[in-house]
This record gives C-alpha cells, sequence and structure tokens, in this order.
C-alpha cells in the first residue's frame, strides 16, 4: 500500500503487513493494560498489627472489668493500630511475549492510518532547540495534540517540545502502545516509517 507524504505529492510505498493489518481490540487492550501495568511502582506498604511499635502488653485482664477484652492496643479497631489486610510491596507487570507486542503495535498504526490520523512527511526538524520554531511548524500542519516519531533522537526536536504538554517527542525504538494512543495524531518521517517496517516486520 501506499502513504501520501505530507505537502507532497510523492507517496510512500509501505508494508501491508504493518500498516494494513487488521484492528485487534483485545490484543491491543492487553498489551495496553500490561505496558501501563509495568510502569507501576507497587512500592505501597502498610504495618500489621504485628509490624505497628508497641501493643506487647494485654491492655487488661480478661474477665472482671466489664470492659470487652483486648489483647493488644495495636490491634486494627484501636486507633493507632495496624492495618487489616494490609497492602505490602508487590510487582505489578505482566508477561507480554514480542509477538502480542509487535503485533499489538502493528494493529494501531494500521487503525491510525486508515483513520487518517497517522501523517508521514519526508523529514521533520527545527533549525534550533526552540519551541517557537516549532510550534510554527505544527501550525502550519494545523496539528496540536501531536507525537512525532524520528528514526533516531532528535535532540533539538526533544528540547524544542519539552515545555509542550499537547507535544510528544520519541525515536522509533522508544515507541509504545500508550504513546501512540495518547495523542490526536502521529507523524513520522518516512526513515522512522523505514525503521519501523524492519522492526516489525
Amino acid at each position: 500500500m501506499d502513504i501520501q507524504l505530507h505537502n507532497s505529492k510523492a507517496k510512500l510505498a509501505v508494508s501491508d503487513a504493518v500498516f494494513g493489518a487488521e484492528f485487534n481490540q483485545g490484543l491491543v487492550h492487553q498489551v495496553v493494560v500490561a505496558y501501563m501495568n509495568g510502569a507501576r511502582a507497587g512500592t505501597k506498604k502498610q504495618k500489621t498489627k504485628g509490624e505497628v511499635s508497641g501493643g506487647g502488653k494485654k491492655p487488661w485482664k480478661q474477665k472482671g472489668t466489664g470492659r470487652a477484652r483486648a489483647g493488644s492496643i495495636r490491634s486494627p479497631l484501636w486507633r493507632g493500630g495496624g492495618v487489616i489486610h494490609a497492602a505490602v510491596p508487590r510487582d505489578h507487570s505482566q508477561k507480554v511475549n514480542r509477538k502480542m507486542y509487535r503485533g499489538a503495535l502493528r494493529a494501531i498504526v494500521s487503525e491510525l492510518a486508515r483513520q487518517g490520523h497517522l501523517i508521514v512527511a519526508e523529514s521533520f526538524a527545527v533549525d534550533a532547540p526552540k519551541t517557537k520554531d516549532l510550534l510554527g511548524k505544527l501550525k502550519e500542519m494545523g496539528a496540536g495534540d501531536i507525537l512525532i516519531v524520528t528514526h533516531e533522537v532528535d535532540q533539538k526536536l526533544f528540547l524544542s517540545a519539552r515545555n509542550l504538554p499537547s507535544v510528544e517527542v520519541t525515536d522509533v525504538e522508544g515507541l509504545n502502545p500508550v504513546a501512540l494512543l495518547s495523542r490526536e495524531k502521529v507523524l513520522m518521517t518516512s526513515e522512522a516509517v523505514k525503521k519501523l517496517e524492519k522492526w516489525l516486520s
């Protein structure tokens, strides 16, 4: 299949296997959830009654006081006591094999191309790391909320977009399903498209 290059009459021939794949919603959902879970710290920790300081002595004798029996002042029922079913640090990551991950990326970029949310340009760069210059280029393209994908790290472009919450810059190696789905438009250079094809084929 061919993709029209932005501001050009030329078209870029791309692989049907990468940019013409069917959208598998179940697979994409599973991979996105796994990716987001992998970013969770999982460091939440609460103390049980056995871990809270104090409470070694029985507050009062078992019988004869007329009060409810109590074995520790650090009971979860008491103020300052432990937590019932306390949270402990854990790993939230889920296993996703390489075939599934690449299949989800193929499905996402194919759907972006079908819906007209994928912009392919011969090249995209700024002369200096200036946010104003980048905004001017994006305004010409009519793009607001956008992900810019280059074939390799472009320091000038990255620094220009650093203060723009609606613009994200990454290279092909840093591409992930959440980044692709979180923006209205995705801009790729032709070299980035070729590198992505090689990776996902």
